[in-house]
């Protein structure tokens, strides 16, 4: 990524001038002379690149409320349902001014111009991927008006219901497909394809398919209709094609996005007290899961340098086991008590309670870890999903994807520096041992995406709450939570309640007259 860092730079001062404007502009929801190419590469760098937002709703919100990890302070937010309206809040305080804000301006300065018909088409794709994680957390949002509502001097933007969000989804995606031109514009500046039109064309009918099946409870009929125009536009069919981001080896901070702001927020610091959980663990071990201790390693804490750190697993697993967090649980609450072992380097070494629960590997937390948009496991997975749910034969049959999807997922882990490849062996034994079983298809193929997704914790919370897989145990933790059972979406910002008040009360009408977490998006369906 290292021919990002100069416009990286700019960037930044591209977000600030954007908050502004409206002052200098003739028209306040336009910029004049902003690179088009640097606000696309600016958006994709930000969404994975951003500490604030990624520790903020990944790692204490998104993650936990999933049961991938927990047992930090921090984690309580997610892990145990406890209200944070800080949290909550700062995707969408942070998004509408500034990825959303460059991509709309973007997409619409590029809109008539022949030289940028590919750029347009990937604005566009990059547009409908933003908006889809903000709606699918919030539920009704600002979208036909969100361009320029936040500048200064503009009217507070209506809230659109999702469902026509969704609809205008499905119709930006058709156009940019219907746009992209080997022969026209190649975009230096896309973080994920390097301007390949082929590879955005696999994108755009993967992301297809996903929001598709969004609908698959609340519109099974729009749902297949797009599921099969997907397929047959053709979506991701090889790890080559996967989409993602390839950081550089830069710890962030809360304004350098080339590292990898994931890895940040769960590196950061001299201690890491994230912990995988028992509910995330245990499926591993009891599906025979060959990603185990490729996900998942123990470390000593000393020295107090994430990536200085002796791995124990071996050591460890060899007297305790392997083991996480309960989903109610502190790290400290289910106390264990001190271990010795023997280390290349020292004999009869004290490990602590923290030491024996398992943590996430540091080579997927290192800083250049790449950030997996969507890929070859995942495409394949939600095939097999859509050929049980509306009994069709997308290409092969359901059980073949889920095999493909299931060898793929185990095989992508190669992405990250210096993890290990599992072997064939491994990964054909693991395929067999978990068959289609009659009857809980819709369970197993979602519980496979619920581990594919590790790291991406808004797409595994969107994916659980739209499939009902895995069911999770309760995080409810008696003196900590605010309710008894996973929330099914963020409330709306306060500021939002306070400055757009009419509009932010219209969407809070729709859905029952009370902005409660309890409450579903509306593609959310028991």
């Amino acid at each position: 990524m290292k021919k990002y860092i100069c416009f990286l730079g700019f960037a930044v001062m591209l977000v600030t001038s954007c908050k502004k404007f409206g002052d200098i502009n003739t028209d306040p929801t336009k910029s004049a002379n902003l690179d088009p190419a640097i606000q696309l590469g600016y958006a994709q760098q930000k969404f994975s690149g951003d500490l604030n937002v990624q520790e903020r709703l990944n790692v204490i919100l998104a993650m936990p409320l999933v049961g991938q990890i927990g047992g930090a302070w921090a984690n309580q937010y997610g892990q145990f349902y406890v209200k944070q309206e800080r949290y909550a809040s700062l995707l969408w305080e942070d998004n509408y001014v500034n990825e959303i804000k460059n991509i709309l301006d973007a997409e619409e300065r590029t809109r008539h111009n022949e030289a940028a018909i590919n750029l347009n088409a990937m604005c566009r794709v990059m547009k409908v991927y933003l908006f889809a994680r903000i709606t699918d957390l919030y539920g009704d949002v600002p979208y036909t008006e969100a361009s320029g509502a936040y500048s200064k001097g503009k009217s507070a933007p209506k809230y659109d219901k999702q469902e026509d969000i969704y609809t205008d989804f499905f119709k930006q995606l058709d156009t940019a497909a219907a746009n992209f031109n080997v022969g026209k514009d190649v975009v230096n500046n896309d973080a994920f394809y390097k301007g390949s039109v082929s590879k955005w064309k696999k994108f755009t009918a993967s992301l297809r398919l996903r929001l598709a099946l969004r609908l698959a409870k609340r519109n099974p009929t729009k749902a297949k209709e797009e599921v099969q125009k997907a397929y047959t536009a053709g979506v991701i069919n090889t790890a080559e094609d996967n989409c993602m981001l390839r950081h550089d080896n830069v710890q962030n901070d809360y304004t350098d996005l080339r590292g990898n702001g994931i890895s940040a927020a769960l590196n950061q610091g001299d201690l890491i007290g994230y912990r995988m959980t028992s509910t995330f663990i245990t499926h591993l071990q009891n599906t025979n899961d060959p990603r185990l201790y490729v996900l998942a390693r123990n470390y000593l804490d000393k020295p107090f340098k994430p990536f200085e750190r002796v791995d124990i697993t071996e050591q460890v697993k060899a007297q305790v086991g392997s083991f996480g967090v309960k989903p109610a649980d502190f790290i400290w609450d289910n106390w264990q008590n001190t271990i010795y072992i023997n280390t290349p380097d020292a004999q009869n070494v004290p490990v602590s309670n923290n030491e024996q629960f398992i943590q996430v590997a540091n080579w997927l937390i290192a800083p250049n870890a790449p950030f997996l948009h969507m890929g070859y496991a995942e495409t394949e997975l939600l095939l097999a999903d859509a050929s049980i749910r509306f009994n069709i034969q997308l290409g092969v049959a359901a059980v073949e994807h889920y095999k493909n999807g299931m060898a793929a997922a185990c095989r992508q882990l190669t992405i990250y520096p210096g993890a290990p490849a599992i072997n064939d062996a491994a990964i054909n034994q693991f395929v067999a041992d978990n068959a289609l079983a009659p009857g809980k298809e819709l369970q197993q193929i979602n519980t496979q995406l619920w581990v594919a997704y590790f790291l991406n914790g808004p797409e595994a919370y969107a994916n659980l709450r739209r499939s009902g897989f895995p069911v999770l145990p309760s995080g409810y933790k008696s003196g900590y939570s605010d309710a008894t059972q996973m929330p099914r979406r963020l409330e709306y910002p306060i500021s939002e309640k306070s400055l757009n008040a009419t509009n932010a009360g219209d969407a809070i009408t729709r859905m029952g007259g009370k902005d409660d977490w309890n409450n579903r998006v509306w593609w959310d369906m028991p």
